[in-house]
């Protein structure tokens, strides 16, 4: 048995009336529709994918830029203190 107890004679049959009651040209009118809309969507998706890493590594880049920064500031205060006597 197929899908659901239809077996392959009646998916033909399905087919059969499918192509009488639209005819090939609107199918294959369907068919392109639905392809372009597939690349789309796919296209779509890589996009998003590669702004969602941009985004990634540039708060990365902020993130080490915001810790570089801290050091140099904890730096200047271990110094300072150095200079003024390490009270």
């Amino acid at each position: 048995m197929g899908f659901g107890g239809i077996g392959p004679w009646s998916l033909i049959l399905i087919l059969v009336i499918v192509l009488l009651l639209f005819g090939t040209k609107k199918l294959r009118n369907v068919g392109t529709d639905l392809g372009g809309a597939l690349k789309g969507f796919k296209s779509a998706m890589s996009d998003g994918e590669k702004e969602a890493k941009a985004a990634k590594d540039s708060l990365e880049d902020s993130a080490n830029e915001d810790d570089a920064d801290a050091q140099t500031a904890h730096r200047d205060k271990v110094d300072e203190k150095d200079r003024s006597g390490g009270a």
